[in-house]
């Protein structure tokens, strides 16, 4: 399930699933005013990413999932034509969470800061990119603070210079990495497989975007374990009108100081039955 965050009529996040692939992508937002060089916005790049990544899969439907990446990363590379400046900064990217059921294993990439959620065993399991979660941290610890309110000129220029500092961090090997204008950055990936059979294997998997994560990584209003259950049980959509709640309960950001009021979220639950 994927959702736009409310009064947005476009949605930058977005879901497929295209036989063993899974995937959740989150487009990377663009400040009203900034220059990215290119005529296509991070809806338009999350979406062909998307179809790219569908149509590289079954073209190499055993590839590692770093090259499938790169290959689609290369091939919306032309989608844009001529059209666009793709050497600046802030050119539409995406972050990427996907998953490939191969029989044996769930093979996993990661890129910037979707999360994965894996039970094996009775054992809940994070994955996501701490490379990301570092940087922007330290950036965000001098930007978003308690004293502005979300909408307000004071904060909206903080946003502004703590996006321009992040762009420096970019697909950078000091920094953090994200689906962009550059195959490379697919490399860079975390990446790993799962057991598929056998006692420790996979039983269930939620590929999250930050606008569901936040549940637990921000909000703070249930654990890794309780949210699995709740997607299992009662569905994404539950989790994401539960996110809604709380971002409604603290509109102008003063309890969890934010750039935006609301985000779009996505969820994907996959389960294995062996």
């Amino acid at each position: 399930m994927s959702e736009p965050a409310p009064g947005h009529a476009e949605n930058e996040d977005h879901a497929f699933h295209a036989g063993p692939i899974v995937a959740v992508l989150d487009g990377v937002t663009v400040l009203p005013g900034t220059d990215t060089g290119c005529v296509h916005g991070p809806a338009w790049y999350v979406r062909r990413l998307g179809s790219r990544l569908t149509e590289v899969a079954e073209e190499s439907p055993t590839a590692p999932l770093a090259d499938s990446l790169a290959e689609a990363i290369r091939r919306v590379r032309g989608d844009h034509g001529d059209r666009c400046d793709l050497d600046n900064p802030a050119t539409p990217a995406a972050t990427v969470c996907l998953v490939r059921d191969t029989g044996q294993t769930l093979d996993y990439l990661i890129l910037s800061d979707s999360t994965l959620v894996t039970e094996r065993a009775g054992q809940v399991q994070i994955f996501t990119d701490t490379r990301f979660h570092k940087v922007v941290a330290e950036l965000r610890r001098d930007a978003v603070t308690e004293d502005y309110a979300i909408g307000s000129s004071e904060q909206a220029a903080r946003m502004r210079q703590t996006v321009t500092r992040k762009h420096e961090f970019t697909n950078q090997p000091d920094g953090y990495w994200v689906a962009a204008a550059d195959p490379d950055a697919a490399h860079q990936a975390v990446i790993g497989s799962l057991p598929l059979t056998g006692k420790t294997r996979v039983r269930r998997a939620a590929l999250l975007t930050d606008g569901a994560s936040c549940a637990v990584d921000d909000y703070a209003f249930m654990d890794w374990a309780e949210l699995l259950e709740l997607v299992t049980e009662q569905g994404p959509e539950e989790l994401i009108r539960r996110v809604r709640l709380a971002e409604d309960a603290d509109r102008d950001g003063y309890a969890q100081p934010r750039f935006k009021r609301h985000d779009d979220a996505t969820v994907a639950l996959c389960t294995f039955d062996k």
